[in-house]
């Protein structure tokens, strides 16, 4: 009876952690993480993968929206 209620708490501790591992992957090498980047003109950072971005002479310059961008190359 004891082994029972045992493996009933078992079933039900399993049950309720299952859900907290579902939808993980194993990653298999090395992550590519997203980093920020400050847009020079309203001076907030945003995200490079969500920034607006422009080439200039020095290289590629990141903005958080295309105001911000606009508002850069008008004043270079």
């Amino acid at each position: 009876m004891r082994v029972a209620q045992i493996l009933l708490w078992l079933v039900v501790v399993l049950m309720l952690v299952r859900p907290l591992f579902r939808g993980r992957q194993i990653s298999r090498g090395p992550v590519a993480r997203d980093e920020l980047v400050k847009d020079p003109v309203c001076q907030t950072y945003v995200v490079r993968s969500r920034a607006v971005s422009r080439s200039v002479v020095s290289g590629p310059t990141y903005f958080c929206s295309a105001e911000c961008a606009r508002r850069y190359v008008a004043g270079v």
